[in-house]
């Protein structure tokens, strides 16, 4: 049986990945327009029937349906990455990168392993976002002294 304190900082834990979760839907909804829309919900056609894609009318909606049929989850982002690639949009696919590093605390490691693997060109997505370390950085010579 564990204590109070501990259950209080699982509970804390769940809190902040929900608003964290939250936060990246609301990011995600400012960046998918109309007919951005229009179109992820084509990539989708094969989950969605018409007529419910027909009263689909926002990115909320959309990640409401997808979420209540157990597309999306705080957790579960794998659907969503999925859409994002097929529908290329690499800016999308990229915050849900940044949000399960960070927020799920899913290493690189372990995100090459199973998400990058499973979805080829992420792999080049996710380069493009990394940081270069030191070595990889061209050093340029000094301009010469002037006599």
């Amino acid at each position: 049986m564990r204590n109070s304190w501990e259950l209080s900082a699982q509970e804390q834990r769940h809190e902040k990945i929900m608003s964290e979760f939250s936060s990246l839907l609301s990011d995600l909804s400012e960046n998918i327009t109309n007919e951005d829309l229009e179109q992820l919900k084509s990539a989708c056609k094969e989950d969605i029937p018409e007529e419910q894609s027909n009263s689909i009318t926002s990115s909320k909606d959309w990640f409401s349906y997808l979420e209540k049929n157990d597309k999306l989850a705080p957790d579960n982002l794998y659907y969503i990455e999925h859409i994002f690639e097929i529908s290329r949009r690499p800016d999308l696919l990229t915050r849900v990168i940044e949000y399960r590093t960070t927020v799920l605390k899913i290493s690189e490691d372990d995100e090459i392993d199973t998400k990058l693997t499973r979805i080829p060109s992420a792999k080049k997505y996710k380069d493009i976002i990394r940081q270069p370390s030191e070595d990889e950085i061209i050093k340029l010579a000094p301009p010469p002294k002037k006599a």
